[in-house]
């Protein structure tokens, strides 16, 4: 029998197949059960990784009930990750929840509100914290090699989220187009957007850059695509001591990142008082200017280490050694990602600079 027993909560998001696959993959956890109140949505997972009838269900509190997992996974639409992370808790599991945070702050205070007192942890998972490019710019910041950071430059997204299925299977432009309608991505109630799909990734690794350090004030502008509710496009200033960050959010990329890098490229560049660092999505190296070495020079991205190389390996890693998530997993960095965003979100919305919400 697995040590670790963990249920798959609500398909909304293309990623819990990803996940699944990783608790498929792991030597210690089982796939205990899934929910969804859709069961055509859990088709392809039940396919996928032979999931048992019996460990198949429409109702939330009865998956957990019958299935008494360890660790529950929650990819709802974001609107709904407080509603989903409250009916959890009360049956005292750990939680991880995809990215993004929340739809809002008062959710994510929620969420972090309802897991308090059940002596359980909660990860939000942000995919890029796996990456070796990133890690590898962590390290170097940590280790001093371009002194404090003083700017952040960041530009993710991809060619736009109905592109692409679990395990980035492509779908045709055809059923992009068809599929928008009804899709909650497109709905500004259900907290789409690109700016709350990818704004979250980039602040909250930014204040993991900057040690938690949180901007003063926020500025934000995004796209208004006619019959499209929601933006497409933003591109959001943070203000802070040192100076200012930027960070740009896009649903139609010219290629998606993971098989081909746009222009711009994806990822981060990052300036500190001694150097600087370019770390690009999905590459081998990143790239380093330094006082002593001011031509920029390639380093070898760092083999992350087993228990960091992934979410559900590192959510079991840690609770096997008893030890707190930390970093931009943890609810105390994202939330300062979530305040971030939705100061992004109120700026766009009012046509002007404010103060980072509290």
């Amino acid at each position: 029998m697995a040590r670790w027993r963990v249920a798959g909560i609500n398909f909304d998001h293309m990623h819990m197949g990803d996940l699944l696959r990783e608790v498929h993959q792991h030597p210690d956890a089982e796939i205990a059960g899934i929910h969804d109140s859709n069961p055509e949505r859990m088709a392809a997972a039940i396919a996928n990784f032979s999931i048992p009838a019996d460990r198949v269900f429409t109702d939330l509190d009865v998956c957990i009930e019958a299935t008494r997992p360890d660790l529950a996974i929650i990819c709802a639409a974001t609107a709904e990750h407080a509603d989903h992370v409250e009916r959890v808790a009360r049956h005292k599991v750990h939680v991880l929840v995809e990215k993004p945070f929340a739809s809002s702050l008062a959710d994510a205070d929620r969420m972090i509100a309802a897991m308090k007192p059940t002596g359980r942890q909660m990860a939000i998972n942000w995919p890029l914290a796996w990456y070796p490019s990133h890690n590898t710019a962590k390290r170097l910041i940590d280790e001093g090699a371009i002194g404090e950071v003083i700017e952040v430059h960041y530009y993710d997204g991809n060619r736009g989220p109905l592109y692409h299925l679990a395990d980035k299977v492509e779908v045709t432009p055809e059923q992009v187009e068809a599929a928008k309608p009804t899709s909650w991505w497109y709905k500004k109630a259900s907290g789409g957007g690109s700016l709350r799909d990818y704004l979250g990734y980039g602040v909250t690794l930014a204040t993991w850059f900057r040690n938690g350090e949180k901007p003063l004030e926020v500025t934000s502008v995004i796209d208004q695509t006619p019959g499209i509710e929601v933006d497409q496009h933003s591109i959001t200033v943070c203000r802070y001591k040192s100076g200012l960050s930027k960070f740009e959010t896009r649903w139609g990329t010219f290629t998606d990142p993971w098989t081909l890098q746009p222009q711009p490229k994806c990822g981060f560049v990052i300036l500190g008082t001694d150097g600087t660092i370019s770390s690009y999505d999905y590459e081998p190296h990143v790239t380093v200017q330094t006082r002593a070495h001011p031509e920029a020079y390639p380093v070898p991205v760092d083999a992350l280490p087993v228990g960091r190389r992934a979410p559900v390996e590192y959510v079991l890693d840690c609770l096997a050694k008893g030890v707190p998530i930390t970093g931009p997993l943890s609810p105390e960095m994202s939330r300062i990602g979530q305040q971030i965003t939705d100061s992004a979100a109120l700026s766009a919305e009012l046509k002007r600079t404010v103060e980072l919400l509290p």
